[in-house]
C-alpha cells in the first residue's frame, strides 16, 4: 500500500527543526502519522535579530548551508510534499524577505515567514485530540524564542488565538515590551469573565517538555504536570549559572539559558488563570503544519523538493 511522507520545517528563533512523517495513502485519519525523523539545530537566530534588527551574514550564511542539507533529507526520504514556515525572528528581521529570497535561489526551497496569527493557529491545528479529557477550559500556550501563541478552548471549542512577542530568546536579550506583557495578561483576564475558577494549560514547546521530563512529580497516564512542579524545578534552575544547569542536569547549552524564561512565562500565565496543571502532549509548530498538509492534501498541489 503506497504511503505518502510529509515535511515541515520550522525556522524559530532558537532552533531551526525538520520533521518528516509517513502515512498510508489511504488512511483515513492522522493519527495513523508514523514520525520518521526529527532534526533540531540550534541555530540561535533570534540573539542577532532581537539585538541588532537584523540577521548576520554568517547566521543567514548557515542557514542556507542548513537548508541545504534539510533539502536533500527531504529528497532521501522522497518527501511527497513539505511546507517551510519561519516565524517570530524572521518577521523582526529588516533582510529577512531578503535572506529567504536567496535562499530559494540557492537551494529551491521556498520559506515562509508567517504572521503570529497563523502560528498561534497552526500550533492548535486540531492537536486537542491528543488529550484524553476535551471538556473544561484550557489555553494552549506554545512558548518559542521569539513570540508566545494562545488558543482559548472550551469544551473542545477554539474560542480564541493570540501572538505576543513574548520569547524567550526575547527575554535574554532583553527585548519583551512592558505593554506586550500587559497586554497579554488583559486578554487572560477576559478569558477569565463569565465566572470561570481556572483554566488549565496545554503546553508546547521544547522547554515545557524538558521540564516534563525532569520533574517527579507527574500523571504520566495524563500527560500532564502540576503547577508547583514546574515552580520546584524554576527553583531548583534559577540560581544556577548556565554551566552548573548543564553539569547538574544535563543541558544543552541552548536549552540551559532559555529553560528559566521559558519557566517563567508558564508561571506567570498559570499564575493569571489560576491554573492547576499544565498538559504536555509534546507536539509544536512542526507537527501542527503536517497535520494542515495532510487535511489539505485533495485540494493543495504539494510542493516537491
Amino acid at each position: 500500500m503506497a504511503r505518502l511522507n510529509y515535511a515541515a520545517i520550522d525556522i524559530g528563533s532558537n532552533a531551526v527543526r525538520l520533521l518528516i512523517k509517513s502515512i498510508d495513502s489511504k488512511a483515513d485519519d492522522k493519527s495513523k502519522f508514523k514520525k520518521i525523523m526529527l532534526l533540531r539545530v540550534p541555530l540561535r537566530l533570534g540573539f542577532d535579530i532581537f539585538a541588532n534588527g537584523e540577521l548576520s551574514d554568517k547566521k543567514a550564511d548557515k542557514l542556507r548551508r542548513l537548508m541545504k542539507a534539510y533539502r536533500q533529507l527531504m529528497k532521501i526520504y522522497d518527501v511527497d510534499d513539505y511546507r517551510a514556515c519561519a516565524t517570530s525572528a524572521m518577521r523582526d528581521a529588516v533582510n529577512g524577505p531578503e535572506v529567504i529570497a536567496h535562499i530559494l535561489k540557492d537551494t529551491g526551497l521556498n520559506i515562509e515567514i508567517i504572521d503570529g496569527k497563523e502560528e498561534a493557529h497552526i500550533v492548535y491545528s486540531n492537536h486537542l485530540e491528543c488529550m484524553a479529557d476535551r471538556t473544561g477550559n484550557y489555553i494552549y500556550v506554545d512558548v518559542g524564542g521569539g513570540s508566545t501563541e494562545v488558543n482559548h478552548l472550551c469544551n473542545g471549542q477554539l474560542l480564541s488565538s493570540a501572538s505576543y512577542n513574548i520569547g524567550t530568546v526575547r527575554l535574554l536579550t532583553g527585548n519583551v515590551r512592558d505593554d506586550e506583557w500587559l497586554r497579554l495578561e488583559h486578554d487572560l483576564d477576559m478569558m477569565m469573565q463569565n465566572g470561570i475558577d481556572h483554566i488549565n494549560i496545554i503546553g508546547s514547546g521544547g522547554n515545557i517538555n524538558k521540564i516534563y521530563r525532569m520533574t517527579a512529580v507527574k500523571d504520566r497516564a495524563l500527560q500532564r504536570m502540576p503547577i508547583y512542579s514546574v515552580q520546584a524545578i524554576y527553583d531548583g534552575l534559577k540560581p544556577l549559572s548556565v554551566e552548573e544547569r548543564m553539569e547538574k542536569f544535563a543541558l544543552k547549552n541552548d536549552r540551559a539559558d532559555v529553560i528559566i524564561p521559558a519557566a517563567e512565562i508558564f508561571l506567570r500565565i498559570a499564575r493569571t488563570v489560576h491554573a492547576e496543571y499544565i498538559h504536555v502532549p509534546v507536539i509544536g509548530l512542526a507537527d501542527g503544519i503536517i497535520d494542515e498538509l495532510y487535511a489539505q492534501r485533495l485540494t493543495r498541489q504539494p510542493q516537491k523538493v
